[in-house]
């Protein structure tokens, strides 16, 4: 699973935004820049390093070993949680995953080297795993 060699703080705020603020669309990262074909987010959420890796197997899975992907997301963000059953108070819960903040139009994965239909199988495929709805984009050739 993905997830940062050294980090600056362990734990940071929740940063809780609006959801009116999470459905505005990206401005950075929304085009296609190393693969032909790329999986894009239609709404805004986070996706932990467990999902993307979810996501991975199944589209490596699909690609074959002609396939080749890129991740245009790093999980760095710390999620926190308190175990089951336990009172208020006593502190911030320890770190269970590192998740990535995603807004709308944002490419997640990026696929070349293999035919249209099978990408966007593959693609698709990696859709299904994360929580967020994904759409299938392809490359303008200009």
């Amino acid at each position: 699973m993905l997830f940062p060699k050294k980090v600056k703080h362990r734990k940071w705020h929740k940063m809780r935004k609006s959801p009116a603020k999470m459905a505005r669309p990206d401005t950075r990262g929304i085009s296609i820049s190393f693969g032909a074909y790329g999986l894009k987010s239609e709404e805004g959420g986070r996706l932990k390093s467990n999902q993307l890796e979810a996501a991975r197997k199944a589209m490596s899975r699909a690609l074959g070993k002609t396939g080749r992907y890129w991740f245009r997301v790093f999980p760095d963000r710390p999620v926190t949680a308190k175990p089951a059953e336990v009172g208020m108070g006593g502190g911030k819960g320890d770190l269970q995953a590192y998740s990535v903040e995603v807004r709308p139009g944002r490419v997640i994965f990026e696929v070349d080297g293999v035919t249209q239909a099978i990408a966007k199988e593959a693609l698709r495929k990696a859709g299904t795993k994360l929580p967020v709805k994904t759409k299938v984009v392809s490359r303008e050739i200009a």
